[in-house]
């Protein structure tokens, strides 16, 4: 899909919201149903991410490209690496192969697992070799990727004693982490987290297990985007929990500070505007536990005319993009102003927003949805809106249902 042009819209916002399953719950579940055959999962995202897991798992291929999938390249280095008897490379884009794996590599490696770099010492490709893990202690750091600690956390049951996971300083990202061990608890797996140290016992079958996947949290996060610059607007996605698993399922505190109330009913949520006369000129917000909505929320408030300070996001460096910077060029085109650090982002209060700006995208999907509702307030240009199919590959689809 090449560049998408969208008029103004002037109508009120309002529909109701299929949303497909999480990416973050269906890719661990879909390397937990390797180990365990008679896992049943329902509700599975229809993102290329996950699309592209499920392709790598069933190949018989020796080399296997994930393309820009960084959750799939974590997972499967260490999926891979347990497989007794593979040997495959594991490579991606251009992109992947700028993306850190060195201290993923490095926790498996001192578990025993045998893995070269193919090209660039610390970055993908990969040439792995599977075999059988017997060291059941690792230790990483506790500020790197969710996703590192997650792909180790997923083989742990398959070793044979288990694996004490051991963390060195503060760790980030909790919410990502526990979504991975409360998944382990619902096929029957044991964990304690106590302190620094997560303890995985071995589990080498489970019953037969139904597990149904909650819709995306992070998918909503337009909706939400769009219900507060939209006066009057009512959208209701489906389906959702009020208990959650995903981080991002912090957005209706969030959004409640920019006028938006949530509604649970059932397994949906009711979104509607409750925008006040007046708006706090500023939002202050820590987002170390939920990076992915940053992008979302700046350009949220920046529809909205109003400041943020955004912390906790040294994460997003090594996305797709490098999101901090991708979101400063942006939205100072659209006639924002911004400052950033490697962690934080600071974006001023802004009266007026330029009109037919076209926003590049960056080969990222959260780019191109995060902007895409300030067409409530101009008319506005998305440049290769096709890349959205990473994460949600019906979301023009369902963004003009409502809009239109």
């Amino acid at each position: 899909m090449e560049s998408l042009k969208i008029n103004k819209i002037n109508k009120t916002v309002n529909g109701d919201i299929q949303i497909t399953g999480s990416k973050s719950e269906t890719n661990r579940l879909l390397i937990l149903q390797q180990f365990y055959p008679n896992l049943t999962i329902e509700n599975c995202s229809n993102s290329d991410d996950s699309v592209l897991m499920q392709k790598a798992l069933t190949s018989k291929a020796d080399e296997i490209n994930i393309g820009h999938a960084g959750t799939a390249m974590r997972f499967l280095t260490a999926y891979f690496s347990v497989k007794e008897g593979s040997e495959i490379v594991l490579t991606g884009s251009h992109r992947m192969k700028d993306r850190p794996i060195k201290i993923l590599v490095e926790a498996l490696t001192s578990l025993g697992a045998n893995i070269q770099y193919l090209e660039k010492e610390g970055f993908p490709p990969l040439k792995i070799s599977g075999k059988k893990l017997t060291k059941d202690f690792v230790e990483i750091e506790g500020n790197v990727s969710s996703q590192y600690v997650s792909a180790l956390l997923l083989i742990a049951p398959t070793l044979k004693n288990g694996l004490k996971l051991k963390f060195k300083g503060e760790v980030t990202s909790v919410p990502y982490i526990k979504m991975t061990l409360q998944l382990l608890a619902e096929l029957g797996i044991e964990y304690v987290w106590e302190d620094n140290l997560i303890t995985v016992l071995p589990k080498p079958t489970i019953d037969s297990k139904t597990v149904t996947v909650e819709s995306d949290w992070s998918s909503a996060s337009y909706y939400y985007s769009l219900c507060a610059v939209s006066p009057n607007s009512e959208i209701t996605l489906s389906s959702y929990k009020k208990n959650s698993l995903q981080g991002d399922s912090v957005l209706p505190a969030i959004y409640k500070n920019l006028g938006v109330e949530t509604i649970f009913e059932h397994n949906s949520i009711k979104l509607t505007n409750q925008q006040p006369t007046t708006l706090n000129q500023q939002l202050n917000l820590d987002l170390i536990n939920a990076p992915d909505i940053a992008q979302t929320i700046a350009v949220t408030c920046f529809g909205l005319g109003i400041g943020c300070y955004l912390t906790g996001l040294h994460t997003l460096k090594i996305k797709e993009t490098d999101r901090l910077v991708a979101l400063k060029n942006e939205l100072e085109k659209l006639g924002g102003e911004v400052i950033l650090t490697n962690e934080t982002l600071l974006l001023k209060p802004s009266a007026k927003i330029n009109e037919n700006i076209s926003i590049a995208t960056y080969d990222d999907h959260r780019m191109a949805m995060a902007f895409a509702p300030l067409a409530v307030k101009v008319a506005i240009e998305i440049e290769d809106a096709g890349v959205v199919s990473k994460s949600y590959p019906t979301f023009w689809e369902d963004f003009e249902l409502i809009c239109r």
